[in-house]
């Protein structure tokens, strides 16, 4: 039987990369799957692709329209099984070129949003739950230019903790998944000279597939992962070590 089998699967940031792979394996394994996203233009491309998935037009870096997502998740599904909590950007530049502005817009996209979405879903969320964040490598190995980005993400991974502290008594689980490099936009997009530097840091050798990732947030979305609670799976060829 498919792992996901009835599940009611919400994805941010699910029109590319990492969130349109793993939309795509929640519905091979039986999922119901609603994405986020900002461009219209991606989110028409998506919904060709996923075919039966709910797409919601959403700014990520606006914790006022995370109220809008969580009744358009309660008026297609009624009740809420999966969050991977996806979406987000990655600025990476040196300390001295940072502005407030450029840092508020790092932290309200990676982390205020997914905060407050989580709060709009809670009376939407199922008993039992999962909830799985995309946290990053990043925190775990200082990483020059990466500071704030580092620190949006080591913000998300604590969460993983404290918030599994305080929500397992509602059956909902949280936990992680941490990625090294993966072959993204993020990555697709870079020279062949700044994609070989990348990979000189890395143990394997070349980057990670989306496909990698997805395959450990299926596992911590499905009952398989029932016993697994304010986890962090690193999965970055080594990176950390």
């Amino acid at each position: 039987m498919p792992r996901l089998q009835g599940k009611r699967a919400l994805i941010t940031g699910g029109t590319s990369g990492i969130g349109l792979e793993t939309a795509r394996r929640f519905l091979a394994e039986g999922a119901r799957v609603a994405i986020t996203g900002l461009s219209k233009t991606a989110l028409d491309a998506a919904r060709k692709e996923l075919g039966d998935a709910i797409v919601i037009e959403s700014n990520a870096g606006d914790a006022a329209e995370q109220g809008k997502v969580a009744d358009e998740i309660r008026t297609a599904f009624g009740q809420l099984d999966v969050l991977f909590i996806n979406a987000g950007i990655a600025e990476l530049k040196p300390i001295g070129q940072w502005d407030a502005a450029a840092f508020d817009r790092s932290f309200n996209t990676n982390a205020k949003r997914p905060y407050f979405l989580l709060q709009e879903l809670l009376p939407v969320f199922a008993n039992p739950a999962s909830v799985v964040i995309n946290g990053s490598v990043n925190p775990h190995i200082g990483m020059p230019t990466s500071s704030v980005y580092a620190a949006t993400k080591a913000a998300m991974i604590s969460l993983t903790k404290t918030l599994s502290g305080e929500l397992i008594s509602r059956g909902i689980r949280v936990n992680a998944v941490s990625a090294g490099p993966i072959m993204t936009p993020l990555h697709s997009g870079k020279s062949k000279e700044e994609q070989a530097a990348f990979i000189k840091q890395i143990p394997a050798g070349r980057f990670g597939q989306p496909s990698e990732i997805a395959n450990a947030v299926v596992f911590l979305a499905s009952d398989e992962a029932a016993f697994t609670v304010g986890a962090e799976l690193l999965i970055d060829s080594g990176m950390s070590l």
